[in-house]
């Protein structure tokens, strides 16, 4: 029967990468009519994602002291507000707020969707679960940036925000008539919510920090990318809103594809060596970033390929990592997954955030922050595994 909630669990993970994809076409226009940088319209992004990082530990311990359907229910809620305020916002600050309240609300159906998965599922299983759930978030940045582009067209960007709010209710409606409670009975929820004690189990994991910081690196990576690729793409290569919205999907409908092949990867070598081969990928990307920009073409659409088709590789890097990673940062912590599960969301995104935001304050150009950050977080860890003396790092562990 815990199979039967897939589907729902489904339609609650649309709703944190709906929030970055929909309104990528629209940036430039925004960044004219706010009258900010293009610098500061990433921001949106970036407050986006660290919110939803930093809220991953606040509402963590809700999930295992309440129960996960109250928190889903209370985020989406939110969510529909939060998207319903960036429609309406005047000035860039309320956008800016708004944007800090829906990555909050984000965070608590991210929560409840991978909290369920643990709850109800083997660490195997769990393993090939997180891929598909990864798989549909990337069918999103295949579709919604041309959703986005055309309500923009049509209606303004003001409408994609509102797409947004109506889309949480009818994930809403499916909530509250099909959602059961998964967290289990041994879940432990004693004790104050916030006290050190609740997550010292989990930081002093080494095994958890190590994959945390793995899970950190492929979001940073995919951050990067999405949110310089708008500004590059549409203002300094000149691609129009759809142009960079089929180039845009392009790459997510090869996320697809690699997403749903992970399963079938994992089954066959392992989370480990999934992960290995992710990380690869990731490297690959930016080396052959590095060489597109070195000798490919660097004006008109030729050169918006050179700057896309190498993130291809990034793009199935991503797909193969987060679901072995999760699972393998996740794996003993079945007594309280809701705590685990937010600590990894907080280090995966407000570090990525962070990492981005660092990377913002640089005057380097769209393909070559995608290679200095990339390439550098890759080379590092790609560097620990090889390593026997880490082999505590990163090993499979026995116990579930």
């Amino acid at each position: 029967m815990r199979r039967n909630i897939l589907p729902i669990l489904m339609a609650m993970v649309v709703l944190s990468p709906l929030a970055i994809d929909v309104y990528l076409p629209s940036m430039p226009m925004m960044a004219t009519e706010f009258n900010v940088s293009p610098s500061e319209m990433q921001t949106t992004l970036v407050l986006f994602l660290f919110a939803m990082g930093i809220g991953q530990i606040l509402i963590g311990p809700l999930a295992d002291r309440f129960g996960r359907r109250p928190i889903a229910i209370s985020g989406i809620v939110l969510y529909t507000l939060s998207s319903l305020l960036g429609a309406m916002a005047l000035e860039f600050e309320v956008l800016q707020i708004a944007r800090v309240l829906q990555g909050i609300a984000a965070c608590a159906t991210s929560i409840v969707v991978f909290s369920a998965v643990r709850d109800s599922f083997n660490r195997q299983q769990s393993a090939h679960y997180y891929s598909y759930l990864n798989g549909v978030i990337c069918v999103i940045p295949a579709l919604a940036p041309t959703l986005g582009g055309l309500l923009a067209l049509q209606f303004g960007w003001r409408s994609t925000f509102v797409f947004m709010a109506l889309f949480a209710v009818l994930v809403l409606l499916l909530v509250l008539y099909r959602l059961p409670e998964t967290r289990p009975e041994n879940t432990d929820s004693s004790g104050r919510l916030y006290h050190w004690q609740r997550f010292k189990p989990v930081l002093r994991d080494a095994h958890f920090i190590f994959y945390a910081f793995i899970c950190m690196a492929g979001m940073a990576s995919i951050l990067t990318y999405v949110s310089y690729a708008p500004d590059w793409l549409i203002r300094h290569l000149g691609v129009s809103e759809l142009g960079f919205s089929a180039l845009f999907g392009l790459n997510a409908v090869v996320n697809i594809a690699a997403c749903f092949c992970a399963p079938l990867l994992i089954k066959r070598f392992g989370n480990r060596p999934t992960v290995i081969i992710a990380l690869s990928s990731l490297l690959a990307s930016a080396l052959l970033q590095l060489a597109a920009q070195q000798w490919g073409a660097n004006t008109g659409l030729p050169a918006a390929f050179a700057f896309m088709l190498p993130m291809m590789l990034l793009c199935i890097g991503f797909a193969l990592l987060l679901g072995p990673a999760t699972s393998m940062a996740l794996s003993a912590f079945g007594e309280r997954a809701g705590t685990a599960s937010a600590m990894l969301g907080c280090i995966q995104m407000s570090g990525a955030a962070l990492l981005v935001a660092v990377i913002q304050q640089t005057n380097l150009s769209a393909p070559f922050a995608v290679i200095v950050l990339m390439g550098c977080l890759t080379i590092a860890l790609l560097s620990i595994m090889l390593m026997p003396r880490f082999n505590h790092l990163h090993l499979e562990q026995l116990k579930l």
